[in-house]
């Protein structure tokens, strides 16, 4: 365990008291640790196992991490293949909810909840970048999730953000993200529907200057990559104009850059590719193309 104390201890010291990755096993990075990964809410710690184990082994790093000053209680959750979702507070009391700190922002997030607590750290990079980009332009946020792109871009000076999810329950999420912000309630729309039900509304508020697609890697019933993500880009000439940037987002590692530039390529030529950004760097991969993809367009003449 002497690795991930040493990692988490590293990280905590990054954080500077926000929101991030303090152990990231996933990435295959550090042997005999590939399923484990801990996020950090200060001043909360939120393990996740990514296969069954032994007792013992849980007890040890809990223990572990146990001997961090910073970390005032800890989640373990199970999470192996084909087992019921199972979570333990180990010591101390954690929140049913509460908020986080990011770039500078807040973010309300559930770190008891078995997956998606509310904000996925490993894009921290890509809200940066619509931080630092989106002034004074009209933005579409599709699969906005708990809109955290949104406030990104909001507090970024953007103009106006349309956020999309079928997550009634996220949108509502997000509205609360915003005022927790600070943020003008005449700048941003949230519709909470299925996008393949009906583009009119999202073609209705646009153009748009830029486009941030982030759907969910593999979701049965709601979006499946293979086929659900050509339906998405196929929309973008007819969402955008002349400069309109797009961020296509992917985090399935079984499909890697090449996935999405085919896509673009195929379906929207006159899209050049810019870059694709780097992911933070408490999420390291030995394997970059099975980590996540955030890939930058901007529509040519």
């Amino acid at each position: 365990m002497l690795q991930v104390l040493e990692e988490v201890k590293k990280q905590i010291n990054l954080a500077k008291g926000e929101s991030r990755r303090i152990f990231h096993g996933r990435g295959h990075c550090f042997a005999g640790f590939e399923h484990l990964v801990i996020d950090w809410f200060p001043p909360y710690a939120v393990a996740r196992l990514y296969r069954e184990v032994e007792p013992d082994w849980v007890n040890e790093l809990t223990q572990c991490l146990r001997g961090v000053s910073e970390i005032e209680a800890l989640v373990v959750q199970q999470r192996s293949r084909g087992k019921e979702s199972q979570q333990d507070i180990a010591w101390g009391e954690v929140p049913e909810q509460m908020s986080t700190m990011e770039l500078g922002l807040f973010y309300q997030v559930k770190p008891q909840r078995n997956q998606n607590s509310g904000l996925f750290l490993d894009m921290r990079e890509g809200r940066r970048w619509v931080m630092h980009n989106a002034g004074g332009k009209r933005v579409l946020n599709l699969f906005s999730y708990t809109c955290a792109f949104s406030v990104a871009a909001l507090a970024g000076g953007a103009d106006h953000v349309v956020n999309v999810d079928m997550s009634r329950g996220a949108i509502n999420t997000g509205r609360e993200n915003h005022r927790l912000n600070g943020l003008p309630g005449d700048k941003v729309t949230f519709l909470a529907y299925d996008l393949f039900r009906s583009w009119k509304r999202v073609r209705q508020l646009g153009t748009y200057d830029l486009i941030v697609i982030d759907p969910p890697s593999f979701q049965p019933g709601s979006f499946v990559a293979e086929k659900d993500y050509r339906k998405v880009i196929r929309r973008l000439n007819e969402l955008t104009h002349d400069g309109s940037q797009v961020m296509a987002c992917h985090n399935d590692p079984k499909n890697g850059t090449e996935f999405l530039k085919q896509l673009m390529l195929e379906e929207c030529p006159d899209f050049k590719f810019e870059e694709r950004l780097a992911n933070p760097d408490d999420f390291p991969e030995a394997e970059i193309e099975k980590g996540l993809k955030v890939l930058l367009y901007t529509r040519e003449n």
